[in-house]
C-alpha cells in the first residue's frame, strides 16, 4: 500500500513515473522523476533520496515517458490499482508533480517534458493541477520559462523551496549558499511565469534559533512589497528520514511552533497550508 511515509520511486518500476500520496496534495500525487540518475545540484540535509550525488538531470526519453505515463495514467484511471495499493480515504489522483531525486528544471529538455505531459493531461481530461516541485535555481532559463508558461493553462503550480534565509542557513540546510536577493529574483521570474507557492521545510533546529523566524518574515514581507504574486506558503516538517550523513538525527518544529510560525505568515495577507 501506498502511505506518505514513503515514496519510493521504483514503487511500479518505471524510470520515469511513480505514484505517491502526498500530505501537501491531499491524496495520490502521480509524480514525474526527471532525474533518474541521482543527481541534484542541491544537497539539501533532510533530503529522503538514497545515494545522491551532485549534478544535474540527464536528457529526458521523451518516448519512454510518454509511454510510461500514458499507461500508468490508464491503469490509475480506468484499473483497479487504486483499489489494490491506495487507502479508501486517499483514492483520488490530486495532481501530476515534476518531482523525483533531483532537481528536475536542470533537464535540458524541460519544455519538451511539458509538452508530452500536457498532452497526456488533455487525452484524459484530467481536471487537476500540474506541479513543479523545486528549488529555484534554473527558472531563469528560456526552456523552464518556456515550461512554466504552458504549464500555467494546465492548472499549472510552482512550489519554490525556501528553507531558510542567508548565505550560513541555506549552506547548513540546502548545501548552497544564497543571497536573499538571488532567492527573490528567482521567486519573481517562477512567480510571473506560473501561480507560485513558497515551500518551507522547517527543522527543530531552526525553530530554535530566535532569528530564524525573524529572517524569514522580513524577507517574506520584501517579497510582497516587492509586488511578487504568491499564492501563499506551505509549511511542512519531515514525514520521511533523511538519507543523508547526518540526517538520521533531524527532527521537525513542534506543531505548536509551527501553528505560531503560520500565524505570523498570514498577518502579513498570505495563505498557509501547514503539513
Amino acid at each position: 500500500m501506498l502511505s506518505t511515509i514513503n515514496h519510493d520511486r521504483d514503487v511500479v518500476n518505471l524510470t520515469y513515473v511513480y505514484p505517491v500520496i502526498s500530505r501537501r496534495a491531499g491524496g495520490v500525487s502521480l509524480g514525474i522523476n526527471l532525474t533518474p540518475n541521482n543527481q541534484c545540484n542541491w544537497h539539501c540535509v533532510y533530503c529522503q533520496v538514497p545515494n545522491l550525488k551532485r549534478g544535474v538531470s540527464p536528457l529526458t526519453d521523451l518516448k519512454l515517458l510518454e509511454q510510461e505515463l500514458d499507461t500508468f495514467l490508464d491503469v490509475l484511471l480506468h484499473g483497479d490499482y487504486m483499489a489494490k495499493h491506495v487507502p479508501k480515504h486517499c483514492q483520488t489522483l490530486q495532481d501530476l508533480a515534476l518531482s523525483g531525486n533531483g532537481e528536475p528544471t536542470t533537464c535540458p529538455n524541460f519544455m519538451e517534458v511539458v509538452v508530452v505531459i500536457t498532452a497526456l493531461m488533455k487525452k484524459y481530461q484530467l481536471d487537476i493541477p500540474l506541479r513543479l516541485i523545486t528549488n529555484g535555481s534554473s527558472v531563469h532559463k528560456s526552456n523552464v520559462q518556456q515550461g512554466l508558461k504552458l504549464m500555467s493553462a494546465y492548472q499549472g503550480e510552482v512550489w519554490f523551496k525556501v528553507d531558510a534565509i542567508g548565505e550560513a542557513q541555506t549552506q547548513n540546510i540546502n548545501g548552497v549558499s544564497l543571497k536573499p536577493s538571488w532567492q527573490m529574483q528567482q521567486l519573481q521570474l517562477a512567480s510571473c511565469s506560473c501561480p507560485t507557492w513558497l515551500q518551507t521545510c522547517v527543522l527543530l533546529e531552526q525553530s530554535q534559533d530566535e532569528t530564524y523566524m525573524l529572517d524569514y518574515l522580513a524577507w517574506l514581507a520584501q517579497v510582497l512589497a516587492n509586488d511578487i504574486p504568491l499564492k501563499g506558503v506551505l509549511l511542512y516538517g519531515l514525514a520521511r528520514p533523511s538519507m543523508q550523513e547526518g540526517g538520521e538525527h533531524l527532527k521537525s518544529a513542534r506543531q505548536p511552533w509551527m501553528q505560531r510560525f503560520a500565524e505570523k505568515i498570514e498577518s502579513l495577507g498570505l495563505s498557509v497550508k501547514v503539513s
